[in-house]
């Protein structure tokens, strides 16, 4: 209700601006046509409305589809190996996280910079921009690849201790795989971001969706004809990845593009480094924090899992349960992510154009299509937890089949909630602040979760760490909510100052 009224509040605040001011200038009132220019200045000449559905659609599209890599892949080992494999999968979560944080680091910084940079008329320093985010995700690729495939064992043997051998082999074999192809995840993910920020975010669902389609189809082939088990779905994985990022290098390198990809026009500054990963710091920590609580919650399954389920095997059998849990969360998040992605290149575009009014309404419609999917998934998950689960392991254990549904109902307990935290930590980043964002994502993931995971832990066991998840959410939320509503009043008084001045661009 905090996050709502809120919300309400902010709308309320950006239609009275434009209610009283230019109203008959206004092309989202008036819808007069005008001259839009090329795909990134109709960010700052559109309504709003109509850009976050043309932004975020695609968005969307692309991260359900970026979720289905990992999804599809459960659901055909789930059903084609066993559910131990769905475990070994999960075990080496927190690996692939870290590698998605450098992706994020670099890819949503560069993509951050691009958009505000054109916003700002400096196209130049736009297009060298996303020449640094090819270079560094090459180099960033490899180097990832080769120090996790040389201490592969060791990380493991962090991660696995309390499982039993069979999963840990299980890890193994799939990730392996998986780091053969870390070039093309880095560079596809990088450019996804890229290519959005430029106004082309139908291209990167292009490519997501080639990607996606290719996965679907050698899945089944590579486990239930070939029999190569774990090591199908990630070779399946890596070869769709890689078909994907070659269709987006080539319309960044294509004429179409805004800025185009030119390595022989690269002009490497190190300043430019740094402002690129202080843009895409939020999400980068976001990342490495998630991978951090991904190991602490195995951990714990190791810790509690036998005792909690009653079971020699529980430590295998409560990891398996909490993958099919994340994996369904995660086909809820991932359309909120993808608003989030949608909406930025028209937050940053119009941040850095001094059309307040605009941020102020394209955040607001983003955090209430968020809190939509949010409630829905919410609405879902409860009614048809076993419905859901049996979808990944239809044959599962009796453990298993009691386990996993409990778990998806307790961690989803303020679910409606957490698009609108989602949304207020990204909207700091656009404003220039991206310490605020790096603390807001900070106090879910790190300074309230893995406290409530240790400390409920110890008290209630297995169920006590599955419950750690709402109660961190509710104290995010209410302190976003707190300073989201300083932020809106904040920009309310420069729209204020703006309309008083003359100062602000009549058609917005």
């Amino acid at each position: 209700m905090h996050a709502i009224y809120i919300c309400a509040k902010t709308c309320k605040i950006a239609g009275m601006s434009d209610t009283n001011h230019h109203t008959a200038r206004d092309p989202e009132d008036s819808r007069q046509s005008r001259p839009q220019g090329d795909a990134a200045t109709r960010l700052g000449t559109e309504g709003i409305g109509r850009l976050l559905v043309r932004f975020s659609l695609p968005a969307i599209s692309g991260m359900l589809v970026q979720a289905l890599y990992n999804i599809v892949d459960r659901i055909f080992v789930g059903r084609g190996v066993n559910e131990l494999a769905l475990g070994g999968i999960s075990l080496v979560m927190p690996l692939m996280t870290v590698s998605m944080a450098f992706a994020m680091l670099f890819g949503v910084g560069s993509a951050n910079m691009i958009s505000m940079r054109l916003g700002q008329g400096r196209r130049d320093e736009a297009q060298n921009a996303l020449n640094h985010c090819f270079f560094i995700a090459l180099f960033i690729g490899v180097v990832l690849a080769i120090v996790q495939l040389v201490f592969l064992d060791f990380f493991l043997s962090l991660l696995g201790s309390g499982m039993g051998p069979e999963l840990v082999g299980y890890a193994r074999n799939y990730y392996r795989v998986i780091l053969y192809g870390m070039v093309f995840n880095q560079v596809g993910f990088g450019f996804s971001h890229c290519t959005r920020a430029q106004g082309f975010p139908a291209i990167t669902m292009t490519g997501m969706f080639i990607g996606a389609g290719t996965n679907l189809i050698l899945d089944p082939i590579f486990i239930f004809v070939c029999k190569w088990g774990v090591e199908g779905a990630a070779w399946a994985t890596i070869i769709s990845q890689a078909i994907s990022s070659l269709f987006i290098l080539h319309f960044a390198a294509g004429k179409k593009a805004v800025v185009r990809l030119q390595p022989r026009s690269f002009r490497p500054s190190p300043a430019m480094a740094v402002q690129i990963m202080a843009f895409g710091s939020a999400q980068f920590l976001l990342q490495f924090i998630m991978s951090a609580v991904m190991f602490i919650n195995n951990k714990s399954m190791g810790w509690y899992g036998a005792a909690g389920l009653g079971i020699p095997n529980g430590a295998d059998v409560a990891m398996s349960g909490l993958n099919i849990a994340g994996s369904l969360m995660m086909v809820i998040m991932m359309p909120v992510f993808g608003i989030n992605q949608g909406a930025q290149p028209i937050l940053g575009f119009n941040y850095g154009a001094k059309k307040f009014r605009r941020v102020i309404k394209a955040y607001c419609g983003a955090v209430g299509a968020a809190t939509i999917i949010c409630t829905a998934g919410f609405i879902v998950i409860q009614a048809l937890p076993h419905v859901l689960v049996g979808i990944f392991a239809p044959n599962g254990s009796r453990a298993l089949l009691e386990f996993a549904p409990k778990a998806l109902r307790i961690q989803t307990l303020l679910l409606p909630l957490t698009g609108f935290q989602v949304m207020s930590a990204n909207m700091f980043i656009v404003t220039g602040r991206p310490k605020i964002s790096i603390f807001l994502t900070m106090l879910r993931q790190f300074l309230a979760l893995i406290p409530c995971m240790l400390i409920f832990g110890r008290v209630w066991g297995l169920y006590g760490v599955v419950a750690a998840a709402p109660v961190a959410d509710s104290f995010a939320v209410l302190l976003t909510g707190g300073m989201i509503l300083f932020e809106m009043r904040k920009l309310r008084a420069v729209i204020r100052q703006q309309e008083t001045a003359g100062a602000e661009p009549a058609a917005q």
